[in-house]
């Protein structure tokens, strides 16, 4: 009787414990990925320093070790202790918890991560061997072009033949998902193939400022300064996170004094051009446009579907053509949003024996929330803009060379072409009968202005807010 007391008392210990990891996982994940990739797992048992669990499927266990096992280590680590073994196992028969063991569970899952800059601070002194903290996955096979994206990718493949010789330092901008750190990491993974000896390194502004901050505090600024001079090719992802800081900036713009005067190639991405990094040093933003500066855009509704597609592809998945069109049609975020249902359809598909059909696309597009509710029409985008300058409508659509009227009709044929899948020509017709050279020259115009000219940015920020409310 006792044997089986001790048993059951630490069952429910392993149990309690679980459920806290999974609280801790729980903060660290949107609701749909918890709901998704964890809520579904079943503690078994815990022995010999090893977690056994159940999961869905022989998928559910690759994708939660490709994707979430730094996170899964932490946890596991924080409330059973250091050197926690997890090994899984696929649940063929759900109703009866019937299981059976994945060959990879013989090994262990969670072994203890490598001393590595961003572990503790930063290395003492020039280390031999430099992770370079790359994704293996962002490369330039899955990185899928189209117009929004082939300068920047362009550009990106140059600089990786040919680092620190050519387009450096390389600042690439745009909103959030539409692939910036995915180019940032072809270009690492490139280098390090053509040349394995290169010192690599891919860090975001957020830890690079976390570890000068931690210098300062433990009094090893200039082991910092001197760790980051050894680098080839430093790739700082979303460079917005320092602005604001003087004394982060300051140190950046040292060691990138340093690097690019030894010919070292700097690579960094941000969710705005330089120009609108409010918060930003006049000389960093100068450095930052030394080399090139290249936008990616959201991608359109072709390129959404070649997306999809290939990441169907590359999962071994069967999405039917009606699917993958339904899907590109009315997931217009990003390219994160787009991967993000892709995943969501297949993970409902494996846990509840569906077929992939439009009814499923349907539910779990119009589940979570990504259908947008009205559709932007050219009339939509007139009314607004001629709203916003006090202007009649009429006025837009005649050939007047007014000052006023010339900027409101550029800015409607520049939001045509960010907000409908018209083509040049078909805007032209429809926004004061224009050919559509006319168009590119207004888009290209208003582009520019709005990235060197911040109030001229607000006010665009404003029209759009307006045109998303109307």
């Amino acid at each position: 009787m006792t044997n089986r007391g001790e048993h059951i008392n630490q069952r429910v210990d392993f149990a309690t414990q679980w459920s806290k990891c999974l609280q801790a996982i729980k903060d660290n994940v949107s609701e749909q990925i918890y709901q998704t990739w964890f809520a579904p797992i079943v503690p078994l048992e815990y022995e010999n320093n090893t977690l056994h669990i159940s999961v869905p499927s022989q998928y559910y266990y690759e994708f939660l070790e490709e994707q979430f096992i730094d996170l899964m280590r932490k946890v596991l680590y924080k409330y059973f202790g250091e050197g926690t073994n997890l090994e899984y196992q696929v649940m063929v028969i759900q109703d009866t918890h019937t299981t059976v063991d994945l060959e990879s569970s013989k090994r262990t899952i969670l072994p203890q991560p490598p001393k590595s800059i961003v572990n503790k601070g930063l290395p003492q002194g020039v280390v031999s061997e430099l992770n370079p903290h790359l994704n293996p996955e962002c490369n330039f096979d899955t990185f899928i072009e189209g117009m929004s994206n082939k300068l920047a990718r362009s550009v990106a493949e140059a600089v990786a033949k040919n680092p620190g010789k050519t387009f450096n330092p390389y600042f690439i901008y745009g909103s959030s998902g539409v692939g910036k750190t995915h180019l940032a990491n072809a270009i690492g993974l490139k280098v390090k193939e053509l040349n394995p000896t290169a010192r690599v390194l891919y860090v975001s502004a957020h830890l690079f400022k976390v570890q000068y901050t931690d210098s300062i505090r433990n009094n090893t600024l200039n082991d910092f300064i001197n760790f980051y001079q050894t680098i080839d090719v430093l790739i700082i992802d979303d460079m917005q996170e320092i602005a604001g800081n003087t004394a982060t900036q300051n140190t950046f713009f040292y060691i990138f004094n340093q690097l690019h005067q030894n010919g070292k190639q700097l690579v960094m991405t941000a969710d705005r051009a330089p120009m609108l990094l409010q918060g930003m040093e006049d000389r960093l933003i100068t450095r930052f446009k030394w080399g090139m500066v290249a936008e990616l855009e959201k991608p359109s509704l072709d390129l959404r579907k070649d997306i999809l597609r290939s990441k169907v592809q590359r999962d071994g998945l069967n999405f039917p053509n009606c699917v993958i069109d339904y899907i590109a049609e009315h997931v217009t975020g990003s390219v994160r949003d787009l991967e993000g249902i892709a995943i969501s359809i297949m993970a409902q598909a494996t846990i509840f024996n569906k077929d992939i059909d439009m009814e499923l696309a349907r539910q779990t597009v119009r589940k979570l929330s990504y259908v947008e509710e009205k559709e932007v029409t050219i009339d939509d985008i007139l009314e607004t803009v001629c709203k916003h300058y006090g202007l009649e409508l009429a006025s837009i659509q005649t050939k007047s060379r007014k000052q006023e009227v010339v900027l409101a009709r550029q800015i409607a044929m520049f939001l045509a072409k960010d907000n409908t899948d018209f083509s040049t020509a078909r805007i032209g017709k429809l926004i004061g009968n224009r050919d559509h050279a006319t168009v590119l020259h207004a888009c290209k115009t208003v582009k520019e202005r709005e990235e060197v000219d911040k109030n001229f940015h607000e006010e665009m920020e404003e029209i759009r807010i307006a045109l998303k409310n109307r």
